[in-house]
């Protein structure tokens, strides 16, 4: 195998869910198409990188600061959905049950691999409570998930507010990403008090 084409394939299998018989693929893919095509492809992942970056409010991704989530006058002032990664904001919005504001804590905890409250954006929504009646955890219903919507609940409830997480219906183990609309619209419309 020639070197440029391990190099791909060794790139693409640092993405996330793409092992070496998918990067293999993509990688054997990538080579029919045209120069052109190739070369848009390449200027669309660097366009992301030069033009895209973390609100500086909410730290989901935008082009514009503050994003469009936190500017927009029709959203709920009341309501925080906190999620724990910016991709976990599309899901939710495809429902068309929550018209809140949110802020994304830009992981979860996890001891075992050194991510503790200090690594997330804990102080930035701890200092977004005013006018906020209700803080709905919207974390993975995983085991650092469940861990981080429980310290985030232990420092909300004395302050307060009506802190409630996502109702189950959605996989233990899974992933916010990959839950279908009706089931996360469910679990929005179902969410329960900590």
């Amino acid at each position: 195998m020639s070197e440029p084409l391990k190099r791909l394939i060794g790139e693409l299998t640092r993405l996330p869910g793409i092992g070496p018989k998918t990067a293999t693929r993509l990688a054997h893919h990538l080579l029919t198409l045209t120069r052109d095509d190739a070369a848009s492809l390449a200027e669309a992942i660097l366009e992301v990188k030069d033009k895209l970056f973390h609100c500086s409010v909410c730290s989901s991704i935008t082009d514009v600061d503050p994003c469009s989530y936190c500017t927009d006058p029709r959203r709920d002032q009341t309501q925080l959905c906190v999620v724990e990664e910016p991709f976990n904001l599309r899901p939710i919005e495809r429902t068309g049950e929550y018209h809140g504001l949110y802020h994304v804590l830009l992981g979860a905890l996890s001891p075992q691999r050194g991510i503790g409250p200090e690594s997330l954006t804990v102080e930035a929504l701890l200092g977004r409570l005013e006018g906020v009646q209700e803080v709905i955890l919207a974390t993975n219903p995983d085991v650092e998930g469940e861990a981080t919507a429980l310290y985030l609940a232990r420092l909300l409830k004395p302050r307060g507010l009506r802190v409630t997480r996502l109702a189950f219906g959605m996989p233990v183990g899974g992933d916010i990403e990959y839950t279908d609309e009706v089931t996360l619209g469910r679990s929005l419309a179902g969410r329960r008090e900590i």
